[in-house]
């Protein structure tokens, strides 16, 4: 069995269900599928405007509903990061790679490559530190040159990482981003997960996946269809809600994207782990409405 799958059962064993209360009924009638003791709700700490210390912003985000919290890898204060779990009794599921847009896998500087790879390293040492599994990890931009270069300098670039990841057991978790690469940017939504799933695929590695973010591509494909083909790639999620008729992302659950067929397809590919909530954050209460969209579209409740 992979360590994927080991990884997912870890999150059955260690992370406690949580259902919130939901206003929207009329969801509740039209969708018999249900992730409910399948997911774990987190969300990015920049979500959380609220609260002067990180410990209270911790604890804001569990009041809210939330299992976990994400930070910004690496050089945040990791004394204070264990602190706050302490206190709060709120795990750090995971980390972003804070520079991954400025400082690039596939830069054509063997310089900057070489910066982005150190950056990479020291979040992946930061996460495990406070007890994280994952670093979300954007790969390149394709401004960098053609397919084939991008593709190239980021994959031997990351790989450089994966024996630290597997010593420390932290993924590293790729995230489809609109960085005009692996799909067509100036595509049609008939597009498919074919080209990041023979990415991953190259890596020959499961501890690079994907942290797949459920809202960005909808404007390209099927977010069910493009599941179904990564299959277990995912490692983790991020979600958003997305509008292909006014063309912008919208908050969770609202929009046109089709959370039916994501469910379906989630339970096809026997998901189990983390969603993380990538949307405009703010105070208790917004992040309590975050949590109860986040429960309505998996069927939490």
């Amino acid at each position: 069995m992979s360590s994927i799958r080991l990884h997912r059962r870890h999150f059955l064993a260690s992370a406690a269900a949580f259902c919130a209360a939901s206003p929207f009924a009329t969801l509740q009638a039209s969708r018999p599928e249900t992730l409910k003791g399948r997911l774990y709700k987190t969300l990015k700490i920049g979500m959380v405007s609220a609260g002067n210390t990180l410990a209270e912003k911790f604890a804001l985000a569990k009041e809210a509903g939330f299992q976990g919290i994400e930070l910004n890898a690496p050089r945040f204060d990791i004394d204070e990061v264990r602190q706050a779990i302490l206190k709060t009794g709120l795990p750090v599921d995971g980390t972003v790679c804070k520079s991954h847009w400025k400082v690039r896998h596939s830069d054509p500087d063997p310089e900057v490559r070489s910066a982005a790879l150190a950056e990479l390293k020291e979040a992946i040492r930061a996460t495990h530190a406070v007890g994280g599994h994952t670093v979300l990890l954007v790969v390149g931009h394709g401004n960098d040159g053609s397919e084939d270069e991008v593709w190239e300098r980021s994959r031997d670039n990351i790989r450089q990482a994966i024996p630290l990841a597997a010593e420390l057991g932290v993924h590293i978790a790729i995230e489809n981003v609109w960085n005009h690469f692996l799909y067509d940017h100036e595509g049609d939504h008939q597009q498919t997960a074919e080209k990041f799933v023979r990415f991953i695929d190259e890596f020959h590695s499961p501890w690079v996946g994907m942290q797949f973010d459920i809202g960005n591509h909808w404007k390209y494909g099927s977010m069910g269809d493009w599941i179904r083909q990564l299959d277990h790639r995912i490692i983790k999620l991020d979600l958003k809600g997305f509008s292909r008729e006014k063309n912008r992302f919208t908050k969770i659950g609202e929009g046109d994207l089709d959370w039916a067929d994501v469910r379906k397809a989630l339970l096809e590919i026997n998901y189990t782990g983390w969603a993380a909530a990538e949307v405009g954050g703010g105070d208790l209460t917004r992040l309590k409405e975050i949590s109860a969209n986040m429960d309505q579209v998996f069927g939490l409740v």
